[in-house]
Parts: C-alpha cells; sequence; structure tokens
C-alpha cells in the first residue's frame, strides 16, 4: 500500500468503523449510535442525549429502535414518566455492545497507526 501513496508526509491513511448487515442495508453500530448511548447513561434519558448530541428526539429514537430491532436484546429500555418524569436506560446487552465498540476501535486504530508508520 505504501508504494501508492505520495512520498510526501502530506498524507495519512485512515477510516471509520462501523458494523452494518452483510448486504450493507443497515448499520448497526458506529461512533455516532456509541456516543449516543454512552449519553443516554450519562443523562439518563434520549432526549437529554439527543440534545447533548445536537440531534432531534426523533433521529435518537430511529437510532435506538434500529439498535433494538438488530441486537438479540435491546440495547435501551425506557421508563414511563411519573413524579420524577420517565427516562432511559442502557441495558447490560447495550453496554456489552459499547465496550465490544471501543475494543474493535482501539485494534482498528492500531492497524492505521501501523499502516501510516
Amino acid at each position: 500500500m505504501k508504494n501508492l501513496l505520495p512520498t510526501t508526509n502530506k498524507v495519512k491513511i485512515t477510516g471509520a468503523i462501523w458494523i452494518e448487515n452483510h448486504d450493507g442495508s443497515e448499520r448497526f453500530l458506529g461512533k455516532g449510535r456509541i456516543q449516543l448511548l454512552e449519553l443516554i447513561i450519562e443523562h439518563g434519558s434520549i432526549s437529554k442525549a439527543a440534545k447533548a448530541m445536537e440531534m432531534s428526539y426523533k433521529r435518537a429514537w430511529d437510532l435506538i429502535t434500529s439498535m433494538n430491532f438488530q441486537a438479540t436484546k435491546p440495547f435501551v429500555i425506557t421508563q414511563v414518566g411519573g413524579k420524577s418524569g420517565g427516562g432511559a436506560i442502557v441495558t447490560p446487552e447495550g453496554l456489552q455492545a459499547i465496550e465490544a465498540y471501543k475494543s474493535l476501535q482501539i485494534r482498528f486504530q492500531a492497524f492505521l497507526a501501523q499502516e501510516n508508520s
């Protein structure tokens, strides 16, 4: 691959990791979805997580619905409002997905570093 790159240091190999259906028809996990899950953990709310990402609530809900539908078990569950209001929690399966994605991301960054050295 290095023979294809210019001889200057003005370029580098970069990329992003996402997990999708084998036919490429639908994305399952990626950096943005992981960030959304982490913000739900932080805020305890889909709407607050969406706001922190400058994303519409509908978009956040659509991403959660997509992940929950594709996963073996839901990654996020909601709690009905009440005296203290509703909320959302990331399930143990969602937490495992976050850790697995981060592990994959570390390996991917190591690969990029190796290719750019």
